[in-house]
């Protein structure tokens, strides 16, 4: 992500932020230009208007909730909500404060998700405006036990409608289920991520003449995707997982192959964005590499400055004691299936 500054103080700023710490002027992301803008008011009806800008505005109406939505919304618009919580079809019950901090983690990584969409120009429209091929999200918890109509939510996806379950917001319940399913990364916006790969399966790939080139790359998606689960969760992934698939995970079925990699393409852009917006510059030996942007360029030059990242990354979470932040290793075949990702991504663009 690039790097934001008050428009009134010159202030360094976030993308999370609704105020600058510094003049504490009000701040707020405006989707059409993926910016972190800084407003002063216009008026009575709690319109803004946008210093260094042209246009009016309004908060979106979650400002004020547990979500802290720091998005504006066009003031001509009638949602009362932005780009981002138009999405959400079902939010967690906020009379529960556990629920709270929940839904607070979730909007958190699904703006974050947001945002990598947008700047990659991928279509994003919600199921109220486009049924058929919208986007939509339920944030869900299990019923307890004991409780009449117990039940069990799986964080999945099926046309356009992506769950998460609460649970994956509480630390130490998402570490015992990575550790009890032998994964090595596991975090609230690697699901979002992941789950939104498969509902750009459906956008990019599915009833499209691109789906015979993903069948030879990815494999036949036919093949029985209840059975490949079972069979993954029982037996778990090939020993050789890791020279064709970027993930065990990925082994278990094409569609999941797709969706691990889409988020290990989110993941790498995302990452050698803010590298390049804070100007990394890579040494080895007498060699220098300064990281760039990895918006519009060819996938064989981010693989090639991720490789660099990647083990600077990882070095300096040891240094720290802490686990390697990304603990793959990208071998050929998994390079390109990215790079099919990367052209299908930019073609559609």
């Amino acid at each position: 992500m690039k790097k934001f500054f008050c428009a009134q103080c010159n202030g360094r700023v976030f993308f999370e932020n609704s105020r600058c710490l510094f003049c504490q002027a009000e701040l707020g992301f405006v989707a059409a230009d993926l910016s972190i803008a800084t407003f002063r008011p216009a008026g009575p009806d709690k319109t803004h208007e946008r210093i260094g800008g042209s246009g009016l505005y309004r908060r979106c109406a979650n400002l004020k909730t547990a979500g802290a939505c720091n998005w504006m919304v066009a003031a001509e618009t009638p949602d009362p909500f932005c780009q981002s919580c138009c999405l959400n079809r079902t939010i967690p019950d906020l009379s529960k404060p556990r629920n709270q901090q929940a839904w607070l983690k979730l909007e958190t990584a699904k703006r974050r998700l947001l945002h990598s969409l947008l700047t990659l120009g991928l279509p994003v429209a919600s199921k109220v405006d486009n049924p058929a091929q919208g986007l939509a999200f339920d944030f869900l918890e299990d019923t307890p036990p004991g409780v009449p109509g117990e039940d069990r939510v799986f964080t999945g996806h099926a046309e356009g409608l992506i769950t998460i379950n609460l649970d994956e917001t509480d630390d130490p319940k998402r570490e015992k289920a990575r550790q009890l399913m032998g994964e090595m990364y596991r975090t609230v916006l690697g699901h979002f991520r992941h789950e939104v790969g498969h509902y750009y399966w459906d956008r990019l790939v599915r009833d499209t003449p691109q789906l015979e080139i993903f069948r030879n790359v990815f494999g036949d998606e036919r093949a029985d995707y209840s059975l490949a689960l079972s069979n993954h969760y029982r037996q778990g992934a090939p020993a050789n997982w890791q020279q064709n698939h970027v993930s065990a995970y990925a082994a278990a079925h094409p569609w999941e192959d797709w969706a691990e990699s889409w988020a290990h393409y989110l993941h790498i852009l995302d990452t050698l964005e803010t590298a390049a917006a804070e100007g990394l510059i890579i040494q080895d030996g007498q060699n220098q590499t300064v990281v760039l942007s990895p918006i519009g360029r060819p996938f064989a030059e981010v693989a090639s400055q991720w490789r660099d990242v990647r083990l600077l990354l990882n070095g300096l979470n040891r240094s720290m004691g802490l686990p390697d932040p990304y603990p793959f290793v990208l071998a050929d075949p998994v390079i390109t299936k990215l790079t099919l990702i990367h052209d299908w991504i930019a073609g559609r663009a």
